[in-house]
């Protein structure tokens, strides 16, 4: 089983499993510090740490072995329940990754294998910086020209594990937020054109229809709405933002169109309870006269997403169990202090379900 798998997924895992070999013989380093001859992928240079890390090599490969049939597992398991599973899939790809490594042409770099631009979004109402991600920007051209393989390679990986991708930040596949590489803020940028539906019927033609959510928050142009209404994919729409003065109003209910789908907040929100005491009281006061609601916020917005028109709700665990703001699972643009809040088995009890499971079937 272990060598049918390293032969069929040869073709991510060889180049995954030695460039984590290879980061681990120099003491963890990014790729960029390697010297050069490995780090530009030279011949001479693959071969010789090929022999040299092929323990440590084939220690990754056993490692994703295992975490794959794990998965596989877990998923049938799933869906032998009738649960779908969402995967989240970044738009970008990491600097230090054996994507970048492996594949440069397929990435705008200078001859050393580093970033001209990278990517990242402008200064808006949430961010007077804007938001500096440093990931490298795809080559589109090339991309193009070898018919998005890099691309249909990684979808077609994605639903292999997923049932449905939710491709983050989709406005970028219409026109992309380019910043130097030097830069230390977002501040100063230029937008440039993306691929647009090229790429999504080139996937279409390749892997068919492809079940993909649309992560079209933001600031959004008539050009990316045409390509959303054009793909087909549903959008999102997050009700926070429905009573936030600062958003426009396309995210209130009554203006929904069916293929969408509604979150009461994703996680770079903060929870129900936790907007309800950091945002503007002219906001709150909005939002409990637009549900009709007097108290326990967090449920009226689950009432209220799933009485909408969208195809999907999607609701929070934070959400569902009624948790404040220091449940929050991600604040956008810091460091540390993400990502730790789980459900623990205290949290899960009947009343909370039952009152789920009542709007559930209301709105079924």
């Amino acid at each position: 089983d272990y060598n049918d798998f390293c032969e069929k997924n040869s073709f991510w895992l060889d180049d995954f499993a030695l460039f984590m070999a290879i980061k681990d013989e120099h003491g963890g380093k990014a790729f960029s510090e390697w010297e050069s001859k490995i780090r530009l992928r030279e011949p001479i240079a693959l071969q010789k740490y090929r022999e040299k890390c092929k323990e440590q090599t084939d220690y990754y490969k056993m490692l994703q072995y295992l975490f794959f049939e794990q998965w596989g597992k877990l998923k049938a398991y799933a869906n032998g329940k009738g649960i779908k599973i969402i995967g989240d899939l970044p738009i970008y790809v990491a600097l230090d990754s054996a994507d970048v490594w492996s594949s440069p042409e397929q990435f705008m770099l200078d001859d050393d294998i580093r970033p001209i631009e990278v990517a990242g979004c402008p200064p808006d109402a949430f961010s007077e910086d804007g938001q500096l991600w440093g990931n490298p920007l795809y080559n589109w051209d090339y991309m193009k020209n070898d018919k998005y393989s890099w691309w249909v390679n990684r979808i077609r990986m994605a639903l292999q594990m997923y049932d449905v991708v939710r491709i983050d930040h989709f406005r970028g596949f219409d026109s992309y937020y380019c910043i130097k590489a030097d830069s230390d803020t977002a501040k100063e940028g230029v937008w440039r054109k993306g691929p647009g539906m090229d790429l999504f019927k080139a996937l279409k033609a390749q892997l068919g229809k492809v079940p993909i959510i649309a992560e079209d928050l933001g600031f959004l142009t008539d050009s990316v709405r045409k390509l959303l209404k054009q793909s087909k994919f549903p959008g999102m729409k997050v009700l926070q933002f429905a009573f936030d003065s600062r958003e426009e109003s396309d995210y209130l209910p009554h203006n929904y169109d069916k293929n969408c789908v509604v979150y009461t907040g994703t996680h770079d929100n903060d929870t129900v309870l936790g907007w309800q005491k950091t945002s503007k009281r002219s906001d709150v006061r909005f939002a409990k006269k637009y549900m009709n609601c007097t108290r326990d916020l967090n449920l009226a917005m689950i009432r209220c997403a799933h009485a909408s028109v969208a195809d999907t709700s999607i609701i929070t665990m934070q959400d569902i169990i009624g948790l404040g703001g220091e449940a929050r699972m991600n604040t956008p643009s810091t460091v540390g202090g993400n990502w730790q809040w789980r459900a623990l088995k205290k949290d899960i009890n009947s009343e909370t379900f039952e009152k789920l499971h009542y709007y559930t079937t209301l709105y079924a």
